[in-house]
Parts: C-alpha cells; structure tokens; sequence
C-alpha cells in the first residue's frame, strides 16, 4: 500500500501544482486513459496533454482528495475539482473561448499502479454539470 500512496500523493501534488514534467514522469509509456465523451488516451505524451488542456483553461485549478480507497494495485478516488475558466479551452471537439466562470465539480477516479508508475487511469465526472455551470447550456437542460 506504501508505494502506491505515494504515486498517488505524488500525482495529486504534481496536478495542482501543474507540473507537465512530474505529471508526465508518473505514467508507465503504455499507460491507458478513460474520461467522459469517449476520451481514450495511450501513453504519458497524450495522457499529460489532456490534463495540460484543462489546467491551461483553468489556471487556479485544484482537484482535493476527499475520499479514498486503496486494494492491491488499485486505488479509487473520489475528488472536488475547483478551477475558473479564464482561458480558451482547447479541446478536440473545438475551442471554448474563456467564461470567466467558476466551477465546482466532484469527480471519482480509478487508478492502477504497477511498480511505482500509473498503468491505467479511468476518469469520471459530469460533463453536463461542467458545461451548465460554464454557462454553455440551460441550467434547466441537466434536469431535462
């Protein structure tokens, strides 16, 4: 359990601190990625890139632990994401220009470890919360 802790402390330090380099040295070369919308992402280069997009859009992000659980090689963690979209988010679907608006957002996260190196990396979280609360869609919409 010591070493994936510290892996794990490790990549939550690295991520709001949003430190690419410490981010990138955290992902086995064949590492795999999951998030909402289909992502699915192979290696540290694509994997660090990704999160690179959502720390540039939201430069004071943080995401805090609140909860997690640890068996074996696994982890799960369940997390708050607070950031201000003060830049353009730069996204595969196409740019999002800056809302100057905050958002709070809970997220749970399902990692593996192997030999101190994330190996699989599988990202959940409300992406229709995200955008009502960026003000790109009815708050109504989320409740339709």
């Amino acid at each position: 359990m010591g070493e994936i802790k510290t892996v794990l402390d490790e990549y939550q330090n690295a991520f709001n601190a949003h430190d690419e380099q410490r981010l990138r040295a955290l992902y086995t070369d064949d590492a795999v990625f999951t998030a909402p919308g289909g992502v699915r992402l192979e290696g540290p280069d694509e994997i660090v890139a990704w999160n690179m997009a959502w720390l540039n859009a939201f430069p004071d992000a943080t995401a805090t632990v609140d909860n997690e659980i640890i068996s074996g090689d696994w982890a799960t963690l369940q997390q708050t994401f607070k950031g201000t979209h003060t830049e353009t988010f730069v996204t595969d679907e196409g740019d999002i220009p800056a809302t100057g608006k905050g958002v709070v957002g809970r997220a749970g996260e399902v990692i593996r470890v192997k030999d101190g190196k994330i190996v699989e990396d599988h990202l959940y979280f409300d992406n229709m919360e995200l955008l009502t609360q960026l003000g790109l869609v009815p708050e109504n919409a989320a409740t339709a």
